[in-house]
């Protein structure tokens, strides 16, 4: 890189060997940063912040005006479990709290702490795209696994009664929802998103932030969009036959059961943890078959998705029943 020290007490210093004319225009935007603001730690824990929570309200916007048109209902997975103006709203201010009282200090260590596996900040210009292809597909990937195992987790008794219950709150999820959870989940499953960059710092030390702000815009639109509720044809997963998708996650809260996964399917396949799902799909790709009219359709998946969600109950309540001791509670 052409600026190499290290430690700098002013932005002015960082940049004072570097070669302007041989960056692009984001690289100088950077640059013009980290000079606006002076101070590299301020400039960096400010940015991650701001980027988080500007990608995260940003793209729950489009899903809160989707649900506020009924045209788009029939691509809604529950169109029946519209979520109301107060609804989002209470959920709204548990995720502005999540945010501040969890996140904000978690992203403002992140950098210092990764820093100091090798990780680069301030420095321009930024790796090669390919290089940052191969490190976002490799966060993905150990994400994926990480939350897999992980929620799994979040589902045995006492986990799930005294953490995640509160996730579980809207059995048709949406948007805003994405974040909607206690803070010890915020802190457990969002070690999975920060696990990967910190790993692979320590092994390979050629990460830039930059690129972490690419996975994490990623990760941020993948979770939002699987908690969205719809499934149009369009949807990636209808491209990309591994990625999970709304459709994917939308039975796991819908059900109470299978499919843990966040981006791929492949760990509730390999695991067997998509049984229920892969049931109750079939269900559905065969009433499509019947020739009903939309009336006696709409009717019997209205059904389907009630039979659903009370043995989601079930399995809700058989979860909590259970003690730290693995034991059933007795009346």
């Amino acid at each position: 890189m052409n600026s190499t020290a290290s430690v700098h007490p002013t932005a002015d210093m960082l940049y004072a060997n570097t070669d302007f004319s041989q960056l692009n225009w984001l690289e100088t935007q950077w640059v013009n940063w980290y000079l606006w603001i002076g101070n590299p730690v301020i400039a960096t824990g400010l940015m991650s912040f701001l980027l988080h929570e500007i990608v995260y309200f940003g793209r729950c916007i489009p899903w809160i005006i989707i649900d506020a048109i009924p045209y788009f209902r029939k691509w809604k997975l529950q169109p029946n479990k519209v979520p109301t103006a107060q609804e989002q709203w209470e959920c709204t201010k548990q995720v502005l709290f999540s945010h501040f009282m969890v996140e904000l200090p978690v992203i403002w260590l992140f950098h210092p702490l990764a820093e100091a596996f090798g990780m680069a900040t301030w420095q321009v210009p930024f790796p090669h795209w390919r290089q940052q292809a191969f490190q976002i597909a490799f966060f993905f990937v150990f994400e994926d696994m990480f939350h897999f195992f992980a929620h799994q987790a979040l589902h045995w008794g006492p986990l799930y009664k005294h953490i995640h219950k509160i996730h579980h709150k809207y059995s048709a999820p949406f948007g805003l929802a994405a974040e909607y959870a206690h803070p010890a989940e915020v802190m457990i499953l969002g070690t999975g998103t920060i696990a990967g960059p910190l790993l692979y710092c320590w092994f390979r030390r050629d990460l830039h932030i930059f690129t972490v702000y690419v996975w994490i815009t990623l990760r941020l639109f993948q979770a939002i969009d699987a908690h969205s509720g719809y499934d149009f044809p369009w949807s990636l997963q209808h491209i990309l036959p591994f990625w999970s998708g709304a459709e994917h996650h939308d039975f796991h809260h819908m059900a109470f059961v299978n499919n843990f996964s966040t981006s791929f399917r492949w760990c509730d396949r390999l695991f067997g943890t998509d049984k229920k799902y892969q049931e109750y799909r079939a269900r559905i790709s065969k009433m499509k078959k019947l020739n009903l009219s939309k009336e006696e359709y709409e009717k019997m998946e209205r059904r389907m998705i009630a039979e659903a969600e009370q043995e989601g109950l079930r399995a809700e309540a058989e979860v909590e029943s259970y003690t730290f001791a693995g034991k059933k509670k007795t009346a």
